[in-house]
């Protein structure tokens, strides 16, 4: 689709709403294309996490904090 650029100046928000998403509107001035409005795809949804999904990958070791043996003379 093709405007002039003193459509598109009175018309804008109306073309970029009613623009389906990918095709391109050439705006031109005295015959010559002067701007390419592209509208976006839709964005995908962000997906949700899951709660529960990392159950199990986190390890809690009960003498975490007890020294290394050989090191003990350092504690």
């Amino acid at each position: 689709m093709t405007v002039t650029l003193q459509e598109a100046q009175t018309t804008l928000t109306e073309l970029i709403r009613t623009r389906p998403p990918g095709e391109p509107l050439l705006i031109t001035d005295g015959g010559v294309v002067v701007a390419t409005l592209l509208t976006p795809p839709p964005a995908s949804p962000t997906p949700v996490p899951k709660l529960g999904t990392l159950r199990g990958t986190v390890l809690s070791m009960e003498h975490f904090d007890d020294p290394l043996p050989g090191f003990e003379e350092y504690t």
